[in-house]
């Protein structure tokens, strides 16, 4: 306590002034660096009681024995100097993105017949190396489709000295490559080929094709009709790769898109990058959850451009947070050009957006060893919501009851999107008699946390869940929060609420309604636990009063009382097996004479 009571002291002596603040730990290394519009209200606040600060926060300040800070004469000083000291110093606990993939260049060889290929180092091997690129999979993609779409050779033979030797191999007879080996192809040609593909490689295929369609009717017009059939093929090839990638095309020249998942305890930070209007290459990290997922994207986007100077015009983002208009100024600057900030809202935009955001949680997914459906999901749902993070348990409670008679309730368990039965329970109403939907909803909550702090580990009941869903409105949700505040249980708590035929329409809150049509997943999820939870309370319902109402047909027959027909029941299994039995079979049970055997079965029979 001394250690916060010192460091408080000196925040509070820090002027309201920007700057950037650097948190040491007790070898005097920085394990943090941040910027602030207040200095002194910024950094007094990691150390005043009572602060609601994330886990990653918690430890950081427990770390922290103390601090320096530099003050700027802008917040836009301060985050350039935040950023450049992030850079120089790495400290643990700010949102740093590995970029561990290395880098890839493309190889041209140095001879008569050069060859293209995509590689990881340079050599110093007189090829000429151009790059690097920072996605491999997309350099190694479309050297690929240079290859097949110039029918570049990809065979170990040496030109011109393998002219004439042996057969052309299968590619050429696939039309997969121009057959250099043949001797055909002249070393003018090749060249002129060469500088098709790397033009294409540069992304210049629009002004590559334009140069290929001149060149096609010059070799026409010369009748040299093969140049000009090859020629032909290429562009057809180019085109059709074109359309092929309308799918995923950027509506402008280049622009980046980036999406932000939440897992349980990670979240994944996916890019789509285009340029050309063409989906050039992805890129995924995986970092630390942070609840702010504001902040998070604006030290992710600082990071992010940190390691590249590639800046485009347009960067989308699904939310905004508060310095959108400082890092627009700042990334403009370093672009040299104007740089915009945009969060979609509708169209072809938000769309790449989406494509985004299905990428990062496929991509969490998989690293989680969850499906994108479940993940996507709950990350709606969190944000919907405003809830801390993902919830991992969800329970869900539902009423059924005829009439006001034989009430239960069904309570069920979503573990990470899926249900998970084993967590199951059932409840019959036992406060009161007749039809409160709001009583019995407030009896089976208490009961269950009753449960909580009286079971024995081992219970399912131990496992406090993430959100509790009601099935119902205001009305149920008001009926159940006082039972939470009493039993000290800190649990968000929502409703599901149905339109007029029965389907989910919206999430209640204590005052008021969030509609979730709009948002697939999140909709998905809700309606699937509303669903669940309703055929399994209903279930339930039948189940009790079919059984009430077959031991009150048992209890009106002179003799039986509740003991001997739940004796029946227990032998027998059902009415119908009662029915068909003979009168020595019930006889024969215990406590049951000849007499009110016969009973029995003249009053079933009748």
């Amino acid at each position: 306590m001394e250690r916060i009571e010192r460091l408080l002291k000196k925040a509070n002596s820090l002027p309201l002034q920007s700057g950037v603040y650097i948190m040491k730990d007790k070898t005097k290394k920085v394990i943090y660096v941040g910027k602030a519009k207040k200095l002194k209200n910024r950094v007094t606040s990691y150390f005043r009681k009572n602060s609601s600060h994330n886990a990653k926060t918690i430890m950081m300040v427990s770390k922290v024995e103390d601090f320096d800070y530099i003050l700027t004469d802008s917040e836009f000083e301060a985050l350039v100097l935040e950023c450049s000291l992030i850079k120089q110093y790495q400290p643990k606990y700010n949102i740093l993105l590995k970029d561990d993939k290395g880098y890839s260049y493309i190889r041209l060889t140095k001879e008569m017949y050069p060859r293209i290929s995509e590689v990881k180092q340079k050599a110093d091997d007189g090829a000429e190396y151009i790059g690097p690129y920072t996605s491999s999979w997309a350099i190694s993609s479309s050297v690929r489709e240079a290859q097949t779409i110039f029918k570049l050779p990809d065979c170990n033979k040496s030109f011109p000295r393998d002219f004439g030797k042996g057969r052309p191999c299968l590619n050429y007879h696939i039309g997969r490559c121009m057959g250099v080996c043949t001797g055909k192809i002249g070393k003018e040609e090749y060249a002129e080929t060469i500088e098709q593909a790397l033009a294409f490689l540069q992304g210049n295929s629009k002004d590559i094709v334009s140069i290929m369609e001149k060149k096609m009717l010059e070799y026409a017009e010369k009748t040299e009709f093969e140049k000009a059939a090859r020629l032909r093929d290429r562009i057809a090839a180019i085109q059709k790769l074109n359309d092929k990638q309308k799918v995923v095309a950027g509506t402008y020249k280049q622009e980046d898109v980036f999406a932000l998942v939440r897992g349980t305890k990670k979240m994944c930070l996916t890019v789509l990058r285009f340029k050309e209007n063409r989906l050039q290459e992805s890129e995924n990290f995986i970092i630390e959850d942070n609840p702010d997922t504001g902040e998070a994207l604006r030290e992710l986007l600082l990071r992010f451009y940190a390691m590249r100077e590639d800046i485009p015009p347009r960067v989308l983002l699904e939310q905004s947070f508060e310095d959108v208009a400082l890092l627009e100024t700042y990334f403009s600057e370093k672009a040299g050009r104007n740089v915009n900030i945009i969060v979609p809202q509708k169209g072809e935009q938000l769309r790449l957006v989406e494509l985004s955001r299905q990428n990062a949680a496929q991509h969490l997914a998989l690293y989680e060893g969850k499906s994108m459906k479940q993940t996507t999901a709950l990350d709606e749902l969190t944000k919907l919501l405003g809830l801390k993070a993902p919830p991992t348990f969800i329970e869900s409670y539902d009423i059924s009851h005829t009439g006001g008679q034989d009430n239960v309730a069904g309570m069920i368990v979503f573990k990470n999107g899926r249900p998970y039965k084993k967590a199951y329970k059932r409840f019959a109403i036992k406060g009161f008699s007749g039809q409160d939907d709001y009583a019995s909803m407030a009896e089976v909550l208490e009961r269950r946390f009753k449960h909580y702090y009286e079971d024995d580990e081992g219970s399912t009941f131990k496992q406090l869940p993430d959100l509790i869903l009601l099935d119902g409105g205001k009305g149920q949700i008001h009926a159940v929060e006082p039972v939470l505040r009493e039993m000290h249980i800190d649990v968000p708590l929502f409703g599901m609420v149905k339109d007029s035929k029965h389907k989910t329409r919206a999430i209640a809150t204590s005052g008021g309604e969030i509609q979730i049509n709009a948002v697939r997943s999140a909709f998905a999820l809700v309606t699937e636990i509303q669903d669940e939870v309703h055929r399994f309370a209903i279930t339930y319902h039948h189940q009790k009063h079919r059984k009430n109402t077959v031991a009150t047909t048992l209890t009106s027959i002179e003799g039986i009382g509740k003991a001997k027909a739940k004796e029946l029941l227990k032998h027998f299994g059902s009415l119908k097996k009662i029915r068909e039995a003979e009168e020595s079979e019930i006889a024969a049970l215990k406590g049951f004479s000849p007499t009110l055997a016969k009973k029995v079965k003249e009053a079933l029979d009748a």
